[in-house]
């Protein structure tokens, strides 16, 4: 079970300055489409070979002034309900200010473990500055220079004893786990409780230990796995209905915690940027999906020709992964719920497909002597040969090839293209490496 690290702050304090240090990732502050990309408020740190993840709450901000503040605190109160730990920036700099202390108000009542990070503590003097920042009642401020990376490691080595060390949930191994996603009113608990219908005695529950994933034993007609549940279906609370970022603090922890997603998307309102919001989560993860469209029962014509456009519609969205099965189902009449089940267990078997060496070569070798790489520079690009990576968490496939560094990413598309053509590896992502032989 991973461990979830929120940073929040009022604006300009540099969260995101820091989530890119956490998190390795420079990623630039670009999005093809305003609000889409919003990969850059998720990402992975790893420090001392401990794994957590870091959400930066700055993305989320709605730009308008009168509602900023609010927004904040509204941030900040959903991170203190979703996080195990929160890194609460303050800016040296520009001193405490009245929403810093708001802030701290909220951190102080959530017991959750906060750490105080002083940033933009470039030299020693700004150290004196920092000490104001007592007042916030919130213990020692740790000085750091998110730019710089100054103090960043002492930060991280705090952040590794506050945050509890994984004791193992009572969870067998090799019975997959299979977690409901998508924004709020997509039909996330209807689907559960026609899952599991009424009769609950089929069911046991392990609390897990992270505060709020919970497994439920499915064992029934042939099934048996475990639905992953984060108990985002059990409380609702009313502020945060429509918040994008609610869903998305919402979902990590499922889907980090699962192997199979099934993303629900309300055919009533198509595709939104939400929906965008938690397939990148999933994809990033490297989970396998099933996407259900569910209130199907509601949508007026129903001929193929509207099955094929919203199909496209889906695949269109979600490129370049279009490999997944796509079912149209409603909660409410259980119309094909037993598939999304069926389908779920299908696409976690192709998770962990196995294609014999020599097969692989028979089939991939001449294809790519049809289609080689692009020569670059003059130079040919030879791949004598592949084979599968054994024992990893997705399908990884390795090719050899005499200057693998040319191999450029519409190639390696096209090789993923050419194995899922030849074999069913629907609904999984996979790896494909290309190295010096």
């Amino acid at each position: 079970m991973g461990n979830l690290v929120a940073i929040v702050g009022r604006p300009n304090v540099g969260k995101s300055t820091l989530f890119n240090r956490l998190t390795k990732s420079r990623r630039a502050i670009v999005s093809d489409e305003a609000g889409t990309t919003r990969d850059r408020q998720y990402g992975k740190c790893e420090w001392s070979g401990r794994e957590f993840s870091v959400v930066d709450t700055g993305g989320w901000v709605v730009n308008s002034d009168d509602i900023f503040e609010e927004e904040i605190r509204k941030q900040v109160i959903i991170a203190t309900e979703e996080a195990d730990l929160v890194l609460f920036l303050v800016d040296v700099m520009n001193g405490l200010t009245d929403l810093d202390e708001d802030v701290a108000k909220i951190l102080r009542r959530s017991k959750l473990p906060v750490i105080l990070v002083a940033n933009k503590t470039d030299n020693n003097t700004q150290q004196y500055y920092a000490a104001e920042f007592y007042k916030l009642g919130l213990g020692d401020p740790f000085c750091i220079s998110a730019a710089t990376g100054s103090g960043t490691g002492d930060l991280l080595d705090e952040v590794l004893s506050r945050l509890k060390t994984d004791e193992s949930d009572d969870i067998e191994d090799g019975i997959p786990r299979f977690a409901v996603v998508g924004r709020p009113n997509a039909g996330k608990s209807s689907i559960i409780n026609a899952f599991i219908g009424e009769d609950r005695n089929i069911v046991t529950e392990i609390a897990g230990t992270t505060r709020d994933s919970i497994y439920t034993r499915y064992d029934k007609f042939g099934f048996d796995f475990y639905l992953v549940d984060t108990a985002g279906i059990r409380k609702k609370n009313k502020v945060t209905e429509d918040l994008e970022f609610y869903s998305v603090m919402r979902s990590i922890r499922a889907i980090e915690n699962s192997d199979v997603c099934i993303l629900m998307i309300d055919a009533t309102r198509g595709i939104e940027a939400q929906d965008m919001n938690i397939f990148q989560l999933i994809q990033k993860n490297n989970k396998s999906l099933v996407v259900v469209v569910n209130k199907w029962d509601l949508v007026e014509e129903k001929s193929q020709k509207v099955i094929d456009t919203f199909e496209s519609a889906i695949r269109q969205r979600m490129a370049p992964f279009t490999d997944f099965p796509i079912i149209f189902a409603s909660a409410l009449t259980k119309q094909r719920i037993f598939k999304v089940l069926e389908t779920a267990k299908e696409v976690y078997l192709h998770r962990t497909a196995k294609i014999g060496t020599t097969k692989l070569n028979e089939t991939m070798l001449p294809l790519i002597e049809a289609y080689p790489p692009p020569s670059i520079k003059g130079k040919y690009i030879k791949i004598k040969y592949c084979s599968q990576v054994p024992n990893t968490q997705i399908p990884s496939f390795v090719f050899y090839a005499n200057l693998p560094q040319y191999v450029k990413e519409p190639y390696r598309r096209f090789l993923e293209n050419k194995i899922r053509e030849n074999w069913n590896l629907s609904g999984t992502p996979i790896n494909i490496f290309v190295r010096q032989k």
